[in-house]
């Protein structure tokens, strides 16, 4: 897949994962294969998708390492997409992209929902902070800033936002 990127961007794991995942059909296979579809005709009938397209993308899938082509058949020889660790570890991101779909849709215009397998039950995905269980959805509490493999452009970037950033309740606290 060309480099859609800016040079600038090349640092920025958003910037990297969409460079992956991105692309409309990618995030459709995954999902296929998230329900436990692994060859290529499977792909192709669920997804209607010509030949040509499924092809290029599950052989991206499969340099990105997010799939592995398997040989399931000798005569002939036909391969399975498997998913591999990483491509698993997409499934969260891919969960919360539906929810945010459904979100958006009244309660009888959501085509596909995500439930507990027991139970049956309806279940509302939320992202959280793993130490704190906290919900990320609050752009004032929880905001992105340099790490520590970042570069002078994007360290200056996160030092010009919180130059930017009203101050917090905390921080007027302590000022007083």
């Amino acid at each position: 897949m060309a480099s859609r990127i800016r040079l600038e961007d090349r640092e920025c794991p958003l910037s990297t994962t969409v460079q992956h995942v991105g692309e409309w059909w990618t995030l459709l296979i995954l999902h296929d294969a998230f329900d436990g579809y692994t060859r290529f005709d499977q792909f192709q009938q669920s997804l209607n998708i010509s030949t040509s397209m499924l092809t290029t993308r599950l052989k991206t899938l499969v340099a990105d390492g997010l799939l592995e082509r398997r040989p399931y058949q000798t005569n002939p020889v036909r391969h399975e997409y498997v998913l591999t660790e990483r491509g698993r570890s997409l499934r969260p991101v891919v969960v919360a992209l539906a929810a945010w779909g459904n979100q958006h849709l009244a309660p009888e215009e959501r085509a596909m929902i995500l439930v507990d397998a027991r139970t049956g039950e309806e279940v509302e995905p939320v992202v959280v902070d793993a130490r704190t269980g906290r919900s990320l959805d609050d752009g004032e509490t929880f905001v992105f800033t340099a790490g520590p493999a970042a570069s002078d452009a994007m360290r200056a970037r996160y030092v010009e936002l919180e130059r930017q950033r009203p101050p917090r309740a905390s921080d007027l606290s302590h000022r007083q």
